[in-house]
């Protein structure tokens, strides 16, 4: 649920510089305005009963990110229709207020993030800028790291975000070295409530569903009673027996350290039934949602204390059927190469996702100064339940195989951070301190496979035969982030308002994963009757003690079961702002980093083996950065941007431990001898400012990737696998076009709906083209080559795109608002072309994605209801019916490697304010 009550409409697509990424935007002095200073400004948020801003007004909007905004305010251009925020930084950047989250309708902040030109969302939860892969982006909270609860990446996913707890979101596309120095793609700030403007209550209820799912067939299991709650009641705990075996350290497998009595007693002590039954539920149930926040602020007599809360709740269901299919090669027909499923399942899958947030804030301001302290805790639960059936050539032979599914992944992200911004003359100072943990937690995750059995016209399962077996998986995943930054700032006005910048930054990432695999293995064959059982009689206690049947630890048998990796940080920047010709800004600087990364696989049971080799990268780079915003027309101005960045192996790129993605049915597996990649980058842009928060603009932009790391596919005895390595170099360019226009309706007609509505127009095309480049005597180290180079036409085709990169994004809002009260009507169009997923297997054709065109409709309306403001939301999402496909051709053939349909959505929602 998002709410009216934060603000107004303003999406300034434009170029903002890192240190006044902390203030909020006003109006523009007049042309005849010569350079000056402007007192600072206080961002507060609007309040609860604020009409959308009209066309002579701006919004308020609250941003808090890294750097020292310059003393006293600002370098002031001459440009007379430019916002005052983009006069702040010369850096490109798009800024989403709480009003332009609130159009979109969506619920978690990567959902709007993909209005953004040259953003789009992969699996509605990564954003990747102009085509770069996620592990291109950084995320930020209020200018603080942040670390992720994803197994396979170092980087937040930004679905875990409601809307309802941010204030407004920048997206910062050319680098400024007041910013960490990984930065690819762009930097992704999000900036959380403080101070309210006056004090105000608001209560938002939602419900809605989709047309694949709700009322609809699909599969669900018991798992425990509380399980709506995002929370298990213990059920899903690790029983006592099973936790003192993996506290001993030892393999749990008969022999020396455990009896096969002691063996069957910790199989027996698991639970049964409810994490492994799946059932058919003919009728799932609707998405609900509520949503509470508060705030007020109090007048201390020369300063003022603001206090912000809001917390939510989430229950939501969603059903995917579709095909995965996979070729173990390449197939000829008539002499002419194709593509065949080998692996061929059809597939059904519920998922039940449970969202809890919570925020509270507690802001302070005297002066030109300002504290703020924020606590954000965030819990996102899973319960999935999946059912594929089908054929396996590789491993199974022709007769059909049935796979049933169950998990429950918790994520959960608790965060506390200082940030005091304080002023003196022309003297800024900015102090950061943030302690962050994310979790992931994801026990009983449960694999049972039956086969076809022409004997007993029946699907059976031995527990050891091919196609039939259980399987069961513990995994725990703890990331913490400590991080402080101090910046200062002082401005020279004698000296063509030279602003002198410098800052010094630290981070300590520490990760600990672990993943305990396990099989139930007979020790003998089990009878035909038995093999017949439905999951939970087959693993029930009477058949473990009677047919002895074990738990088998398989905890490392490809990689290993734990690893430990940290990410050390020292970076120190200095940077210089001058105007020295009336209209011309230059901003240039360098930045120190100083990083120091391990990833140590653990050998918990003393295997031995090359995978236990720790990874090291100890690197220092010096990182300049140069904009030149030349402001040759009071409405017109043009920026010249270049740098150099750097983009670090992501713990899980760099961990030799195996992780099955549910999702695609694919496992990963790391790469330990990944290396940086190094980014230079350039930017040209036009910007044409025709009427208040009305604009032009036209972009484009270069970027050349040395040692880029790739997502890479290969199969080993029919699984098939992901891993990571370095393509040679890599260049990628594109343009970017944004428009944005109001048009007055009060001329069509003397009607009263005419009178204060506008009608609204919000466009961006994003091109982009990437090519890797693969040239004789080109090496990398793929995974199983011992750190042996290879080359790397083994792995890479000279010329194919980067993965995750759209040729063409297109996004599009019209609509209709009202002026004077909240009444906003508005068609989103969104379109992404097909994008690479991951370097093709062993010769095949690479795997794409095709996200195609998604249409929406968001409507809005104040309402009063017994005397109570409120906001009435009604929302119908993917209006065109576009499916998910992710597929490889060759030849005219094809198979979907993930492919489902994803049905139409519809939700209404109710907020109301106190």
């Amino acid at each position: 649920m998002r709410h009216a009550a934060f603000g107004s409409l303003l999406l300034l697509s434009t170029a903002l510089t890192a240190p006044a990424a902390m203030a909020a935007a006003q109006g523009s002095p007049p042309a005849q305005s010569p350079p000056i200073a402007t007192p600072p400004v206080q961002p507060e948020l609007q309040a609860p009963d604020a009409p959308v801003a009209g066309p002579d007004t701006e919004e308020d909007v609250e941003i808090s990110g890294p750097g020292a905004a310059a003393a006293g305010g600002e370098i002031v251009v001459t440009g007379r229709n430019i916002p005052n925020a983009i006069r702040r930084t010369p850096e490109v950047i798009s800024v989403l207020s709480a009003a332009d989250i609130a159009r979109t309708g969506e619920g978690d902040i990567a959902g709007a993030l993909q209005r953004v030109t040259g953003l789009s969302v992969v699996g509605g939860r990564f954003v990747y800028v102009r085509g770069l892969g996620e592990r291109y982006s950084l995320a930020l909270l209020n200018g603080s790291p942040l670390p992720s609860p994803e197994p396979l990446r170092r980087v937040v996913p930004l679905d875990l975000f409601p809307t309802s707890v941010i204030a407004s979101s920048v997206v910062q596309k050319s680098y400024s070295v007041a910013y960490p120095g990984e930065f690819g793609g762009g930097v992704i700030n999000l900036t959380t409530r403080a101070i309210p403007r006056e004090s105000f209550i608001n209560l938002g209820f939602s419900v809605g569903g989709d047309t694949e799912t709700t009322g609809q067939l699909g599969y669900t299991y018991f798992g425990s009673p509380t399980d709506f709650t995002g929370f298990d009641s213990g059920e899903r705990s690790v029983p006592r027996p099973l936790r003192a075996a993996l506290d001993s350290g030892n393999l749990i497998v008969p022999g020396q350290n455990f009896s096969v009595r002691d063996i069957q007693d910790i199989t027996a002590s698991l639970s049964n039934a409810r994490t492994t039954l799946i059932q058919r539920n003919n009728n799932i149930p609707a998405n609900f949602g509520v949503n509470l926040s508060a705030g007020t602020n109090f007048d201390l007599g020369g300063a003022t204390l603001g206090l912000v809360g809001a917390a939510g709740w989430s229950n939501s269901w969603s059903t995917r059927g579709g095909l995965q299919q996979v070729a173990a090669g390449l197939t000829p027909i008539n002499g002419i190469d194709t593509l065949q499923p080998d692996i061929d399942y059809r597939f059904l899958s519920t998922r039940n996702r449970i969202v809890v947030n919570g925020l509270f804030g507690v802001g302070l301001e005297f002066g030109p100064h300002r504290l703020r302290w924020t606590n954000l805790y965030i819990r996102d639960s899973l319960k999935e339940a999946r059912i594929q059936d089908g054929v396996n050539e590789i491993n199974v032979g022709s007769d059909r195989v049935n796979i049933s599914n169950t998990a429950w992944f918790e994520r959960q992200l608790v965060s506390t951070q200082g940030v005091g911004e304080l002023r003196f003359g022309d003297l800024s100072v900015d102090l950061r301190g943030a302690w962050a943990q994310s979790q992931r937690n994801s026990p009983y995750e449960r694999q049972i496979s039956y086969r076809w059995s022409d004997i007993a016209k029946d699907f059976v399962n031995d527990l050891r035969s091919n196609g039939q077996f259980a399987r069961i998986a513990f995994s725990e995943l703890d990331d913490t982030v400590v991080s402080g930054a101090a910046d200062l700032s002082y401005r020279l006005p004698q000296l063509s308002n030279l602003v002198l910048s410098a800052g010094y930054a630290y981070l300590d990432n520490v990760r600990n994963s672990t993943r305990r695999d396990f099989r139930y293995n007979p020790l003998t064959a089990l009878p035909f009757a038995v093999a017949q059982q439905r999951p939970d009689f087959l693993l029930s206690d009477y058949n473990v003690y009677t047919y002895g049947i074990l738990l088998t630890d398989v905890s490392g048998s490809a990689g290993v079961a734990a690893y430990e990796a940290d990410l050390r940080v020292h970076a120190g920047y200095f940077q210089a702002e001058a105007e020295p010709v009336s209209g011309v800004r230059v901003v240039a600087g360098v930045r120190y980093e100083d990083g120091r990364q391990s990833v140590t696989p653990l050998d918990l049971f003393g295997l031995g083996g090359p995978e236990i080799l720790p990874s090291r990268i100890n690197e220092s780079y010096w990182l300049p950065a140069a904009t030149v915003t030349w402001n040759f027309a009071p409405d017109q101005q043009l920026r010249l941007h270049g740098s150099k960045t750097i983009a670090r192996p992501q713990f899980r790129e760099q961990a030799p431990q195996q992780y099955l993605d549910t999702e695609t049915s694919r496992t990963f597996f790391g790469n330990q001898f990944l290396s940086d990649s190094e980014l230079t980058n350039a930017e040209a842009r036009y910007e044409w400012y025709f009427d208040r928060d009305q604009r032009f603009s036209l972009a484009g932009f270069w970027k050349k990737i040395d040692r880029p790391i790739e997502a890479v596919a290969f199969q080993q005895g029919g699984t098939f696998f992901t891993t990571f390595a370095n393509a040679p170099t890599a260049t990628l360019y594109g343009a970017e076009l944004e428009l944005q226009k109001y048009f007055a309706l009060d001329h069509l007609s003397q009607a009263p709906f005419f009178a204060a509505r506008r009608a609204v127009v919000i466009g961006n095309y994003t091109y982009s083209d990437s090519k890797i480049r693969v040239r004789d005597g080109d090496t990398t180290v793929p995974v199983g080559s011992g750190g042996v180079p290879v080359p790397a036409f083994n792995l890479f085709i000279d010329g194919t795109p980067l993965t995750g990169q759209s040729r063409h994004l297109v996004n599009l809002q019209l609509g209709l608002e009202n002026t004077d009260r909240l009444s906003q009507q508005t068609i989103l169009f969104t379109y992404a072309s097909r994008r690479v997923t991951n370097r093709g297997p062993s010769g095949q054709p690479d795997l794409f994605e095709e996200p195609g065109i998604q249409l929406d409709f968001v409507m809005r309306e104040g309402v009063r209801l017994f005397g109570v403001e409120g906001e009435l939301k009604f929302e119908a999402r993917n209006l065109t019916g576009e499916n998910y496909e992710e597929f490889q051709t060759l030849n005219d053939s094809r198979i979907d490697t993930n492919s489902y349909r994803l049905g139409r959505s519809f939700s209404l929602g109710l907020s109301i304010n106190f």
